[in-house]
């Protein structure tokens, strides 16, 4: 009788977004158009600066074969930030179903009363494919050294036996149409959960739940393919001729603590405007487990990919590290460090007390840290292979506050269009009465 009494009690909540939030929101965008804009200005009056990159890449294994006609520095670092941003945000959305999803096959009811914050981080698919497409056909040549002309073809002055040996798995229609089911897959099963979740809400009853948990299981051997291989055809091909078989693992890595830090800024900020009332010390306690472990299992895959390539020194492996650790006159040096300070060491040091993972104050400052340092991890993968040694940050972070401000503004729409609590979901009651 309890748990009925107490079901019967789990109002609904629906998230009413106040004027000034917009406005904020909306100031962001702002904000973002005006450092681009800056970015664009300083870059274009430095476009002699194509030249030095040749220079800077002379020791890629790449290089004899790179000397092509680009777009000026300010298109090409424009086209690589796009990307780069897009890649970031599409894999954390997409990590919104995958965590709805693992809930569901594991059982788990500590998580029912966040449920609606993942439901809602995978809103960007759709916007991603769009933007993916676009930046793809525009701006190809300054991402992908394979798509050039001739590249593949064995006579011409471009050719490369190394990438015409990968002509079967990299080429323009099979990378197009591989990119389409990625994101389509991962959209229909989000629209699904969300809409058999929806119906829950209404009717109640716990087919919905079953039903639930055989399309997360699906979706989950699906993702575990299409993850992967869209973390070799998003960001390892720019590297086109260095591989790595963890790279599926160390990018979902990224992805999943990113997810999981923005799960619980979401919920920390519902919960201090006034929502939430349900959720408790205890499911921020769980959260911070997550940020915590994650952050220790994104380094295990960091150091095992980085100590196999260290210790064999082959060539065409040890590339990789060579352009981010004292390549192009040491320009990508520190961030490589800092990659490992801001992902590892913060999150590691801030939340190994127990105390730390019940504080919102503390939960709030390594989320943001670990957002910002996973942001800076997907710069360095892909900076290094495009642009050379003619980086910047101007204009990545222009763009990285414009897709911000217009993550956050269609994010919360999606988060006020049903209730924040999922009134009939069978395990709710034990979300509510949740300890650690």
């Amino acid at each position: 009788m309890a748990t009925l009494t107490h079901q019967e009690s789990a109002t609904a909540e629906y998230l009413e977004l106040s004027p000034k939030t917009r406005r904020t929101f909306i100031s962001i965008i702002v904000a973002g158009v005006v450092v681009l804009a800056i970015g664009l200005i300083l870059a274009i009056m430095n476009v002699g600066g194509h030249e030095a990159a040749a220079a800077h890449g002379a020791g890629h294994a790449a290089g004899a074969a790179e000397h092509h006609e680009g777009s000026p520095l300010w298109l090409k670092r424009l086209f690589v930030s796009l990307w780069h941003n897009n890649v970031f945000f599409v894999g954390v959305s997409a990590i919104g179903t995958f965590f709805v999803a693992l809930q569901y096959v594991a059982y788990a009811g500590w998580s029912v009363v966040i449920k609606r914050i993942n439901e809602a981080m995978s809103v960007w698919l759709l916007p991603g494919l769009a933007i993916f497409l676009v930046v793809f056909f525009l701006g190809r040549h300054d991402l992908f050294h394979w798509t050039h002309d001739g590249i593949m073809t064995k006579g011409s002055e471009n050719y490369d036996a190394i990438i015409a040996g990968k002509s079967g798995f990299l080429n323009l229609p099979f990378y197009l149409i591989r990119m389409v089911v990625y994101l389509g897959i991962w959209w229909f099963f989000t629209e699904r959960l969300r809409k058999i979740s929806l119906e829950e809400d209404l009717n109640g009853g716990t087919e919905y739940f079953h039903k639930s948990i055989n399309v997360a299981a699906l979706f989950l051997v699906l993702y575990a393919v299409t993850s992967s291989m869209s973390a070799w055809d998003w960001v390892m091909s720019v590297d086109v001729h260095w591989f790595s078989t963890m790279f599926g693992w160390y990018v979902f890595a990224s992805w999943w603590v990113s997810g999981i830090a923005l799960t619980t800024l979401t919920a920390i900020y519902l919960k201090q405007a006034g929502y939430l009332k349900y959720v408790n010390a205890n499911h921020l306690h769980d959260l911070g487990k997550f940020m915590f472990g994650f952050s220790i299992f994104w380094t295990y895959v960091w150091f095992s990919q980085f100590m196999l390539i260290w210790y064999a020194n082959l060539p065409e492996e040890a590339v990789y590290y060579n352009q981010r650790l004292g390549g192009f006159n040491g320009a990508y040096t520190w961030m490589f460090y800092f990659n490992l300070v801001i992902n590892f060491a913060f999150p590691f040091l801030v939340l190994m007390r127990r105390d730390a993972k019940r504080q919102m104050i503390m939960l709030k400052i390594v989320s943001i840290a670990i957002l910002i340092g996973h942001w800076s991890d997907f710069y360095l993968m892909l900076m290094p292979a495009t642009m050379k040694g003619d980086n910047g940050f101007v204009i990545e972070i222009g763009v990285a506050l414009i897709f911000l401000g217009s993550y956050l503004i269609l994010f919360t729409k999606r988060l006020a269009q049903a209730s924040l609590v999922p009134v009939n979901h069978p395990f709710l009651d034990e979300s509510v009465h949740h300890t650690t």
